[in-house]
């Protein structure tokens, strides 16, 4: 129960600490949203509690399918302006995005072991 606790409290001050940053300079914060924090933490979690390089492994494969594949998401975002959309439209067009390009690979790409 207390590694529970721990993986709540460590994962939210990271989301915290990088909200916060992105506020005070932006560029750094975008460095930080880039980096693969829930993969890093998943990782390093899943290893701490089960030692299994193989599930890691799978995971990992897994992961590196699907995060090009979510990169529609930050479309309507990066464009907003020109698109005339404010933030809620943007991140709901964002998920849309995401959600079509990540369901058809899972629907029509190849099964992965």
């Amino acid at each position: 129960m207390y590694w529970q606790i721990a993986k709540v409290i460590i994962s939210a001050v990271l989301i915290a600490a990088t909200s916060t940053l992105a506020q005070k300079q932006p560029r750094l914060g975008a460095l930080l949203l880039s980096l693969p924090i829930v993969s890093l933490l998943a990782f390093g979690f899943t290893w701490v509690e089960h030692r299994d390089l193989a599930t890691i492994s799978r995971l990992a494969r897994e992961t590196l399918i699907l995060v090009p594949l979510g990169l529609p998401f930050f479309v309507p975002l990066a464009f907003s302006k020109q698109l005339g959309l404010s933030f809620w439209p943007c991140f709901g067009l964002g998920i849309v995005l995401a959600s079509a390009t990540i369901g058809a690979w899972l629907r029509f790409g190849p099964a992965t072991t």
